[in-house]
């Protein structure tokens, strides 16, 4: 994604235990299903796609071959139909934290465990999932570090969370799979600020 608009970052990568992909705000939307295509399992290079005028992140990416896209479609989960959407309309997830992930279906339920796991041993003390677990991954001392981050939400399972801050903030974003030539997974990205010419 070559634009002069927006400047990309290597993010490390994310680690697919099932092939079975999330993507949500991991805070509101933990029960967030899988997309219902299915896609390599391994591990695989994440990149972010950052405006450049506004330093904020316009998408986010999971690569998984380096074959060309053919085509692009708009990621679905059970029950979706993209034939049932008015002009305009699309399929993706709410943001109220201002933050996204990707991640597999089995780190989401490792991810679930570990809020239960806290919520159980500090009781009233239980500050919430982010402060918990993915505060101290965004922020130092000093104040703000990343925009993104790679974590494990049990150190025992090789499953990882690509997390990352959603464009502006709060909204409703959507995903996107190009596919090659005879129909498999080239990359996914989910698009939070439209640049004109991608």
């Amino acid at each position: 994604m070559e634009s002069p608009l927006l400047e990309t970052y290597e993010t490390g990568n994310i680690v697919l235990t099932s092939g079975m992909l999330v993507a949500c705000d991991p805070l509101i939307t933990s029960d967030m299903k899988p997309f219902i295509m299915m896609f390599p399992k391994g591990s695989f290079q994440t990149l972010v796609h950052k405006e450049r005028e506004s330093n904020c992140i316009a998408y986010a990416e999971i690569v998984f071959s380096d074959k060309t896209v053919k085509t692009w479609q708009l990621a679905t989960t059970e029950g979706q139909n993209v034939e049932d959407l008015k002009e305009g309309e699309i399929f993706g997830y709410p943001v109220q934290s201002g933050m996204g992930c990707f991640m597999d279906a089995e780190t989401q339920e490792s991810l679930n465990h570990l809020e239960e796991k806290l919520y159980r041993r500090k009781g009233a003390d239980f500050m919430g999932i982010y402060d918990e677990f993915f505060h101290d991954r965004f922020f130092d001392e000093k104040g703000a570090t990343d925009s993104f981050a790679l974590l494990k939400p049990n150190e025992e399972k090789p499953g990882n969370i690509f997390a990352f801050e959603t464009g502006y903030g709060e909204g409703f974003y959507g995903s996107y799979i190009g596919l090659d030539t005879v129909g498999n997974p080239v990359k996914i990205l989910t698009e939070f600020i439209e640049i004109s010419g991608n």
